[in-house]
């Protein structure tokens, strides 16, 4: 995995040396710590940069960026290709010669061939830009699900591109200053929906998107893929319920085996749970050294503590297991350094037990390990999928249009005293309000809590609620039979899995140099369990139906069983004791509520009920310090 940035220029005002370029690759060398490399093309339009984690082929011929055999072509990218090998016997036997071994090198030679499409015959994450010197044209492109991310700054003299935002903000032509718009809306999403970021005119490529600019500044956009596919739907309707359970295993064979494509070891984050168990059975199928494993548990949280389980599977699988316990202090201690290196606020608190688990795999030279994301969006396994499914269908099919509203409205009341019985309550609320009968896995402020929080500058922005109604708009046009799970499953592939889930993985695992891997999010894997039908994911009150079925003959049966966990935090506990006095003060302190872009007596409240147990409102008020401590971070104090 690596890092890329570069800048385009249409006027010579746009700075465009190699001394800037390589000050923005030294913002990203924590994700390529391997290596170095800056292209500039004679006419001083274009400066690509690259730093490598080498990964495949890692001599200095795999070296970036990398030029096709008259320089025609350079390309800088950041990803896995897994299916380069089959490209590169179709491009050798067209002529093209390679001078690597490299996943890199067929990218080059494949947009010889077909230009800007070759991004639909690449299998796998990255986040790419190439420079076509003949046509004087500039290709930004993301993968199909947004597993790597790319962000651009497009200007009147130019264009600014990287991997990540701490590199753009080291061009001297970019300051930061707060979107507002984005702002309104991660109060709601808990990140900023692409094509936003936090910082004002900092734009995200979204997933599958392929922008080219050409040297004049024209710029066009378009989306090249989508988890709809008829061949998947008409395959998966002839399918018995049998043929479907054999179809997912064999796709979920195959995208372990592609993921294990690597020139130096590789391992699983392991949490006890389905999905990354279901990671080390699959893979030890397929070697015969031990893999690695890598667990973490907090120290004196027994409810957060797994290692009971994931020790079940190692020892099953003889896997070679490593445990990390973190202290609260240590827990705590990094979360400066989380916001520094995330850019944006990504307001899940995941992040801080994955930091020190991505670490245990770095001290122990494991630079990929695979990791279980995305396999809850696609096989609908979490709780709150289930909920608003048992609530949404009931309460639309057989209670009167009339009383849905007031019945809905005080079930939300009812649910929210009863703490963890929010989730209970959006659903009740989405059932109530609105057509559309889920916003996202990680909803927060919302309704009249967020009127409440929100100052006037910001409530003069429009619901969050129409970027999910065009996104239920967009999957009702891409299928014309659709089911409330595959809506479901697209909202979150468009928002929560790509712009928080993925971008916090991301960002946490290259900060210890380390490349994860997603075998749930394999493209075809997507399409085909996108097109089964309800009941093969959601049976008898739970989800994951197939994939429990699938995994019945390999892993113990406490395992099937569980319960979604993950890596745990006690965030809530931490709230109610002396670290949530000090987060209550840094929100109190805050520019954002010092300017009245945000309040600070509803918060106080929030505050008040949660110590008191009137609720479990530790997601809210992580959210607003998250975005309270990036502000003063990257708006107020930049680097």
């Amino acid at each position: 995995m690596c890092g890329i940035c570069g800048v385009l220029r249409w006027s010579d005002s746009l700075t465009i040396d190699p001394e800037t370029v390589e000050a923005m690759c030294a913002r990203l060398a924590h994700r390529g710590p391997d290596g170095q490399g800056i292209w500039s093309d004679p006419s001083r339009r274009v400066t690509l940069g690259h730093r490598r984690l080498a990964i495949v082929d890692r001599s200095e011929a795999g070296a970036q960026p990398m030029a096709n055999e008259d320089g025609s072509v350079i390309v800088t990218y950041n990803g896995e290709t897994y299916n380069h090998l089959e490209l590169r016997a179709e491009l050798e036997a067209k002529g093209h010669v390679y001078r690597s071994h490299a996943d890199t090198e067929s990218i080059v030679h494949l947009y010889e061939e077909e230009g800007p499409r070759c991004v639909e015959r690449l299998h796998g994450m990255f986040a790419l830009a190439i420079w076509d010197a003949t046509r004087r044209v500039l290709l930004l492109a993301r993968d199909r699900i947004g597993v790597k991310p790319l962000y651009y700054v497009r200007r009147p003299d130019g264009l600014v591109f990287a991997s990540e935002v701490k590199a753009l903000l080291a061009h001297p032509a970019i300051v930061p200053e707060l979107d507002r718009e984005a702002l309104y809306h991660y109060l709601t999403f808990a990140f900023a929906p692409a094509p936003h970021s936090l910082f004002e005119g900092i734009r995200k490529v979204a997933p599958a998107q392929r922008v080219t600019i050409d040297a004049d500044g024209n710029m066009v956009s378009d989306i090249y893929w989508t988890p709809f596919s008829e061949d998947a739907a008409l395959e998966a309707a002839t399918m018995s319920e049998g043929e479907i359970e054999q179809r997912v295993r064999e796709l979920l064979r195959r995208s372990v085996a592609r993921r294990m494509m690597a020139d130096v070891p590789f391992g699983v984050f392991l949490s006890g749970g389905l999905d990354s168990s279901t990671n080390v059975a699959l893979m030890a199928e397929l070697v015969s050294e031990p893999i690695r494993t890598f667990t973490t548990a907090p120290l004196g949280h027994p409810k957060h503590d797994e290692r009971d389980p994931a020790r079940l599977v190692a020892s099953r699988f003889g896997t070679d297991h490593h445990e990390i316990v973190i202290a609260e202090e240590d827990m705590t201690g990094f979360i400066p350094e989380l916001l520094a290196y995330q850019d944006e606020p990504l307001s899940d608190w995941t992040a801080i037990p994955q930091h020190f688990v991505s670490k245990l795999a770095h001290e122990t030279m494991t630079p990929v390990v695979q990791v279980g994301e995305g396999a809850d969006e696609l096989f609908h396994g979490y709780k709150g999928y289930v909920d608003h499914r048992r609530i949404f269908v009931p309460f639309q099919r057989y209670l009167p249009s009339a009383l849905r509203r007031p019945i809905g409205r005080a079930g939300a009341g009812w649910a929210r005293r009863l703490g963890r019985g929010a989730r209970h309550g959006e659903a009740l609320q989405d059932a109530a309000s609105s057509s559309i009968p889920y916003w996202g896995g990680s909803i927060c402020f919302r309704g009249d809590l967020k009127d409440a929080v929100v100052g006037p500058d910001l409530a003069s922005y429009s619901s969050s609620l129409r970027l999910v109604e065009q996104l239920w708009s967009d999957a009702e046009r891409l299928r014309t039979e659709v089911d409330l799970f595959q809506r479901m499953t697209y909202v979150e592939l468009k928002q929560r899995l790509s712009e928080l889930l993925l971008q916090r993985l991301d960002r946490i695992a290259m900060l210890s140099s380390v490349e994860a891997r997603e075998p749930f999010l394999d493209h075809e894997l997507v399409e085909f369990v996108m097109a089964l039908p309800e009941r093969m994911k959601y049976r008898e009150g739970a989800g994951k139906h197939v994939l429990r079925r699938v995994m019945k003959d390999v892993l113990p049966l406490e395992i099937l069983q569980r319960p979604k966990q993950g890596f745990g935090t006690p965030m809530t506990e931490w709230l109610r004791g002396p670290f949530g006095e000090r987060v209550q003060e840094a929100i109190c302190r805050s520019d954002l509520v010092g300017s009245g872009l945000i309040r600070v007596e509803p918060i106080d409240r929030l505050f008040l009920a949660h110590r008191s147990g009137r609720g479990d409102w530790s997601y809210h008020l992580w959210n607003l310090y998250t975005v309270c401590e990036w502000h003063e971070r990257w708006i107020c104090d930049p680097p």
